[in-house]
């Protein structure tokens, strides 16, 4: 097993970890469940810098790194709807987490739809032999997740919102969530319409 392979490898061990240290029910835990996550995040990047630069390519990291990947993001949203730190808000913020546990349900369904969406398609494109590349919306999905998941992993380590930086935190994690749902419609229908022979063409 090659370096790429053994980095994705690792992403997909730290999930457990990281959802574990995200429900233990010390005030330390939330912060180093957020550092696993921005850990196993890195290596999502280093792995492919890794296997494009030297050539180390192998199937073996074309079916491990979208499972990784997936997995990741999904501990993590269904981490942070079965907490909804988004409920410790103040003043308007407080207003919209009252409703944040559907906020985020919502956000989750979509992003989760979308993956399953884009999987199927693939997978009929490569029995017709057709290869989909990522497009620039899949990368800022990706990256406005990493970075949206982590600041309402932080929030629920906040416990509550009582202060100008908690406050900003706050609103940048909610404005983040919905720019990353947004974002993931959009690079959805853009496979899709990209790709839309893939559903018009026999094999």
């Amino acid at each position: 097993m090659n370096l790429p392979n053994k980095l994705t490898m690792a992403r997909i061990l730290l999930v457990p970890l990281f959802v574990v240290f995200y429900f233990l029910p010390f005030d330390f835990a939330p912060y180093v469940a957020v550092a696993l996550f921005v850990v196993a995040a890195c290596t999502d990047f280093l792995d492919g810098y890794i296997a494009r630069k030297y050539n180390l390519v192998t199937d073996l990291g074309k079916l491990l790194d979208p499972i990784a990947d997936k997995t990741l993001v999904t501990a993590a949203l269904f981490c942070v709807v079965a907490t909804n730190p988004l409920q410790y808000g103040a003043g308007l913020a407080g207003q919209i987490g009252q409703h944040g546990q559907v906020i985020l349900a919502v956000c989750g369904i979509i992003v989760l739809a979308r993956e399953l969406i884009i999987s199927a398609v693939r997978q009929i494109a490569a029995t017709k032999g057709v290869v989909i590349q990522a497009n620039v919306y899949g990368k800022i999905k990706t990256i406005t997740q990493d970075v949206c998941l982590p600041i309402l992993i932080v929030l629920n380590g906040a416990k509550y919102v009582n202060n100008l930086f908690f406050d900003v935190v706050w609103w940048v994690g909610f404005a983040l969530l919905i720019v990353s749902t947004a974002i993931t419609i959009l690079s959805g229908v853009v496979y899709l319409v990209q790709n839309k022979k893939v559903f018009w063409e026999s094999k």
